[in-house]
């Protein structure tokens, strides 16, 4: 372990504190959603919370780990420290943990589970296999273009919805649209993330979306969900019924200036490492400026 670093400030950079927003703004957004339909439930969102937290966190270490030993963090990588590649934990003590905090998890699941039933099961079990799947398993998600797909499901359909559900007790056309638009940012992070790697990827075979599509149309994704996210207040409003104060989430806009400009005009990965962060910050502000123009309008 490097002498900079003591062993707790490796854990903090291993769960990664700055990708939480991806976890905690989606329940919001469904808490915002429930509050709307006056069907707020402290405790369950509170659950609902701290189950998505723990299941980021496990995602993280369980990707740090996996990209470790399949050889696809490299020294040639940009970005954040991955602590197992670093030599700052070791590859034991990091899979440990990652089982640790999704069994966390499931103990959380178990009191959701007593108030939503069944669905709640499926939806918990799936996240959880899921966090170990995207880079763990015979056939890892994010090796073959698919962690995109599982970003917006897990991290924006199935958090908006799961969130508020059990609260409501009940399904709402509109959850999808919100979790639609939480989908599509969480989405836009990982699209810098794997444009930033697209060569180092594609030399160790980890054949990512960015990957496969190239950085061009990379590029247009990106783009296209910023702009989904953006539009979606105005469809909520115009034909869900959602207050005229969730068009507060477009107070997000102007932050959204910066990652484009750098994912449009890049030329050195390191340029998308900033963008990562300012798109972190996008749907930070976003989230939670719907989820108050949903709960308090």
């Amino acid at each position: 372990m490097s002498a900079k670093v003591t062993r707790l400030q490796a854990w903090v950079l291993a769960a990664r504190p700055k990708t939480l927003t991806a976890a905690v703004a989606p329940v919001l957004v469904g808490t915002g959603l429930a509050a709307h339909d006056g069907a707020l439930a402290i405790l369950p969102a509170a659950a609902a919370l701290l189950g998505a937290v723990l299941i980021q966190i496990g995602t993280n270490l369980a990707n740090d780990y996996y990209d470790f030993v399949r050889g696809a963090d490299t020294e040639d990588r940009v970005g954040p420290i991955r602590v197992t590649q670093a030599g700052l934990l070791s590859p034991a003590s990091v899979r440990n943990a990652m089982a640790g905090v999704l069994t966390s998890a499931v103990f959380v699941g178990v009191y959701l589970v007593a108030i939503g039933g069944w669905p709640i099961v499926w939806i918990g079990l799936a996240s959880v296999a899921c966090a170990v799947l995207y880079t763990g398993g015979p056939f890892p998600l994010a090796y073959h273009g698919l962690g995109d797909v599982f970003v917006f499901v897990f991290f924006g359909l199935v958090a908006v919805g799961g969130t508020y559900f059990v609260q409501a007790l009940s399904w709402s056309p509109d959850v999808l649209l919100a979790g639609a638009a939480m989908g599509s940012l969480n989405t836009a992070i990982l699209v810098v993330n794997n444009l930033r790697d697209i060569e180092t990827d594609a030399r160790v075979g980890k054949r990512t979306l960015a990957v496969r599509l190239g950085p061009i149309r990379t590029k247009v994704e990106f783009g296209v969900l910023i702009l989904f996210a953006l539009v979606a207040p105005v469809v909520g409003v115009l034909f869900f019924g959602w207050p005229i104060a969730s068009l507060v989430a477009l107070v997000a806009a102007p932050f959204c200036r910066e990652p484009l400009r750098a994912v449009a005009n890049f030329s050195n990965p390191r340029e998308l490492i900033p963008a990562l962060g300012a798109t972190a910050r996008v749907v930070a502000i976003y989230g939670l400026s719907l989820a108050l123009g949903l709960g308090l309008g």
